[in-house]
């Protein structure tokens, strides 16, 4: 499940080990952890409170229906413009796999 990984990523990330404090030395790290709080809490794990799959949304997300997919790309494209994007990972969980 993609939460279990998150919160893997965010101990290691977080942690004293000499890895963990490389990483945070050389990089600025920016996890997001649920692009979908709102689907998320009422059970929609792939839509938004709207019905939108966000997951469908990438490439031309609404300002008032898909804001949180739509400040994600304007910051990995800023980030991305400036050469100050290494990597980006998406996580999903599927419940039915």
């Amino acid at each position: 499940n993609a939460s279990y990984v998150m919160q893997g990523v965010l101990e290691h990330v977080t942690g004293s080990s000499q890895n963990a404090q490389l990483l945070r030395e050389r990089y600025v790290i920016y996890l997001v952890p649920m692009l979908n709080p709102d689907g998320v809490i009422n059970g929609n794990h792939r839509c938004s409170l709207s019905g939108q799959d966000l997951n469908r949304q990438w490439l031309e997300p609404g300002a008032k229906l898909h804001p949180t997919i739509r400040s994600l790309k304007t910051l990995l494209s800023e980030l991305a413009a400036e050469e100050r994007l290494s990597l980006f990972c998406d996580l999903h969980g599927h419940s039915s796999r």
